[in-house]
């Protein structure tokens, strides 16, 4: 699939139906329709079975290079939550963007798993934001960011009584919403790979920055999410294979 279609796929399934892809293909996060069956539930799919660098994995055993200092431009909030039936997504308007590898990449929408989908040397935590850019050719590059509990987060204290619990149900975020730069720690060093979508149809070619240091939320507002999405929302850890982690 090329990836300018990829990312119109990833765009239209976070605002689809909570049962269907963009390829009106049915995936879940369990059952029949769950992750062990996704590369065989339509041919748009195939490469979440057959692909090799698939993403999630274990980060461990990383190797040490010279990763570049990437600029983050989030001057403009998101102000609307969407429950799409498989996540909670904040779209973020036009002038959002991450300059990486010389290269600008727009923001286009913040999304939560719980637990986390990436695991560090083994630990999983119980909740992940992945920050979705694309360039102009429609080339990904995807920020995850681990959250532990611990003390309250700020902008979630803003909403988190209050998300919405049903697909398809929107919520307005207060004041004048929410910088993306909210989900990001204060350091900024990562882990990089390449990857995949973690979600149909698992296109690859994506460039992963991984956070190191984890983001805090409250017991009460790490609860909130996982209700309101309702079910956990990670696809299995995937085979490293041939690839390097590099920190």
């Amino acid at each position: 699939m090329p990836r300018i279609s990829a990312l119109t796929a990833l765009l239209t399934m976070t605002l689809a139906s909570p049962l269907f892809a963009a390829s009106g293909s049915e995936w879940s996060y369990s059952g029949q329709a769950g992750p062990q069956h996704w590369g065989s539930l339509s041919s748009e799919f195939d490469v979440c079975g057959s692909g090799k660098n698939q993403s999630p994995v274990d980060l461990a055993g990383m190797i040490e290079g010279n990763l570049p200092e990437p600029a983050y431009d989030y001057s403009e909030p998101g102000e609307t939550l969407i429950n799409t039936g498989h996540t909670l997504k904040i779209a973020y308007p036009e002038g959002n963007a991450l300059t990486l590898d010389g290269r600008r990449y727009a923001l286009k929408q913040v999304h939560f798993h719980t637990p986390s989908e990436y695991t560090i040397d083994g630990q999983r935590y119980p909740m992940e934001a992945h920050l979705v850019h694309a360039d102009a050719q429609g080339n990904l590059a995807v920020i995850a960011a681990m959250f532990e509990q611990g003390e309250s987060h700020d902008a979630l204290a803003g909403f988190s009584d209050s998300l919405p619990g049903q697909a398809d149900k929107r919520l307005s975020l207060p004041g004048e919403g929410v910088s993306a730069t909210a989900w990001l720690p204060e350091r900024r060093d990562y882990y990089r790979l390449n990857g995949s979508l973690t979600t149909p149809p698992c296109t690859e070619g994506v460039r992963w920055l991984v956070m190191k240091d984890p983001v805090t939320a409250s017991p009460a507002q790490l609860e909130a999410l996982r209700k309101a999405i309702g079910h956990a929302n990670n696809r299995p850890l995937q085979p490293v294979n041939a690839r390097l982690i590099v920190e």
